[in-house]
């Protein structure tokens, strides 16, 4: 198996710990004062099982740390593990069934105490207990049972051979939580545990001292750090909220601030404020993808609470596929790159657009097509009865609602996308929300992505890594958000098809990589070109930006792009 035969010889592929970045930049913990980050999207919660936000999942990773990480290569390295299992080193059984990972010795809690393999059990259970609305429930897929063997030794046994069995306890969006603090907030309690959910105790390079839900949180150098010389800075300000513009200016051209996230501006934007000379952009391309969600379900505020958007109410015309293509059909993608990405950004027709092995060669949706997307909702029976402009059928018109983060790119996409729309006949009404609301899980909001209240959504994720399984897997039948599960959940389109969760399944238990890569591939045409119920549209690259005087920055698309801050440091100190 080609998989298995990569798991053997993983282990010397595996890089050193981040530490090797800051080398040559030695000295005692917290020399280099105050670090100020900016992110245009506020944080609303410090834990990334409750939230699939990209700026939760970030800001947590300050404080919570996984058992290992994706560098800026893809390639695993570890963490709170002494190494990364593999065959060859025996950390993954023969049949690929299992997986046993070893703590550090002495790591300790920002609390002092020790970190120990009933802290990773308790992360599993947590996330996996019934009613908790596990946001990052896809990186437990297929596992049977989470064991310690000693106190720092844990073992994974899935419930069949697991080629890729790097997703619980990897990466930003799977760290481990202090037993505990959680004890109490197990399965539908989670949301209640504010104190924990704001304020997590940690293994992380910082500890958190102030959070202002939606606003900002002040951290300070965790004492217990398990290198005595990091974190370089004392004390932080995560600044959240504004918008790109802000936060770009923010660094490349006042310095009030080391770091901004996510520059999502048009590309001459961002080179005219970085010839000021205070800060410099950096980019890179990963797997993200800007794409809009269409809702299977009926988001009708004329239905009662808790039935919007909930399979019990199939979608009034987004459930019929004519409808969804046409609506991708009208698209000009590469406009869209034009206006707001340049060359960093690529149109494109996959979920998935990356690694190669992963990518499917679909690529029928990158040209234009009005005239042709008349025609299918002509034959669909979907015609303009009473010249209004709006076609309807059966009492029913073609009326979207389309939501959206608030960002300038992101309402240029809008009009432009209302506009092509209505060339169809298609009535758009167009909606922006705060990021921070919009991204932000709270449960008793209507105004979240998950929740989705509208007809169509528009945002980006990624995955960690270069193995999308859990990405995919995202789609299955029983990880639609809704009530029962405190509205978190990956499916936000509420897609279920037996067929694609029986592929789901197969991928978890096939090690080949070129089948692997079939696999995925099939799972995304079922998503984009086959149904349309994801509406890919541009590939884009990540760019953010720091300050001159800010070193050891290492841009990461396959893990939280703070993923090694204790390794920054002042320039010239």
């Amino acid at each position: 198996m080609k998989l298995k035969t990569a798991l053997l010889g993983a282990a010397g592929a595996v890089c050193l710990s981040s530490m090797a970045f800051a080398e040559g930049h030695e000295g005692e913990r917290g020399r280099d004062g105050h670090l100020s980050i900016i992110y245009w999207q506020a944080p609303s919660i410090l834990n990334p099982y409750l939230s699939g936000g990209t700026k939760d999942v970030e800001s947590s990773s300050l404080v919570i740390e996984p058992l290992a990480r994706h560098d800026q290569n893809g390639a695993l390295v570890p963490y709170l593990a002494v190494e990364i299992p593999t065959v060859g080193n025996g950390g993954v059984s023969e049949d690929l069934t299992s997986i046993t990972w070893k703590l550090q010795e002495g790591l300790l809690w920002s609390d002092g105490t020790p970190v120990t393999a009933a802290d990773v059990v308790f992360t599993a259970n947590y996330c996996m207990a019934p009613d908790g609305g596990c946001a990052q429930l896809a990186k437990f897929e297929g596992v049977a049972s989470v064991e310690a063997l000693d106190d720092l030794t844990v073992k994974v046994t899935f419930t069949g051979p697991k080629p890729n069995p790097y997703l619980p306890f990897v990466g930003a969006q799977s760290p481990i939580i202090q037993a505990a603090q959680f004890a109490d907030c197990l399965g539908a309690k989670a949301p209640e545990c504010t104190d924990a959910n704001f304020g997590p105790i940690g293994t992380g390079p910082f500890v958190v001292t102030d959070f202002r839900t939606n606003d900002v949180i002040q951290l300070e150098a965790n004492q217990n750090y398990r290198d005595a010389n990091k974190p370089a800075f004392a004390t932080v300000t995560f600044k959240g909220g504004g918008d790109a513009t802000a936060s770009a200016r923010a660094v490349l051209e006042t310095g009030e601030f080391d770091y901004a996230w996510n520059l999502q501006l048009a590309p001459d934007v961002i080179a005219g404020m970085a010839a000021a000379g205070v800060g410099t952009p950096v980019s890179a391309f990963g797997t993200l993808v800007e794409r809009i969600e269409v809702n299977m379900t009926n988001p009708s505020p004329d239905l009662p609470e808790g039935e919007r958007s909930t399979a019990a109410h199939p979608h009034p015309f987004m459930s019929d596929p004519a409808v969804r293509a046409a609506l991708s059909m009208a698209i000009d993608r590469n406009l869209l790159v034009e206006v707001g990405y340049g060359q960093a950004g690529r149109p494109t027709c996959n979920l998935v657009p990356a690694p190669a092995i992963f990518a499917s060669d679909n690529t029928g949706c990158l040209t234009q097509d009005i005239e042709g997307a008349k025609a299918l909702l002509d034959g669909a029976g979907w015609v303009d009865s009473n010249g209004d402009g709006v076609r309807e059928k059966d009492g029913v018109e073609l009326r979207v609602l389309y939501q959206t983060s608030t960002n300038a790119v992101r309402q240029d996409f809008q009009a432009l996308i209302k506009e092509w729309w209505g060339e169809i006949g298609v009535a758009t009404e167009l909606r922006n929300i705060d990021a921070s609301v919009f991204f932000g899980g709270d449960p008793g909001s209507p105004d979240t992505y998950q929740k989705f209240y509208a007809d169509v959504e528009m945002y980006a994720n990624n995955f960690e890594g270069t193995d999308p399984e859990s990405y995919v897997a995202a789609y299955t039948c029983d990880k639609a958000p809704g009530p029962d599960s405190q509205w978190q959940g990956e499916n936000v389109n509420r897609f279920c098809d037996p067929a694609y969760d029986a592929l789901v399944a197969e991928l978890g238990g096939t090690a080949d990589i070129e089948e692997r890569g079939r696999l995925v591939r099939m799972m995304n045409d079922m998503l984009t070109k086959d149904s349309n119920v994801i509406i890919p549209l541009v590939d884009r690259g990540r760019v953010s930006a720091h300050a001159n005087t800010l070193g050891g920055v290492v841009l990461n698309t396959f893990d939280s792009e703070l993923w090694n801050a204790a390794d920054w440091y002042r320039v010239g100190n």
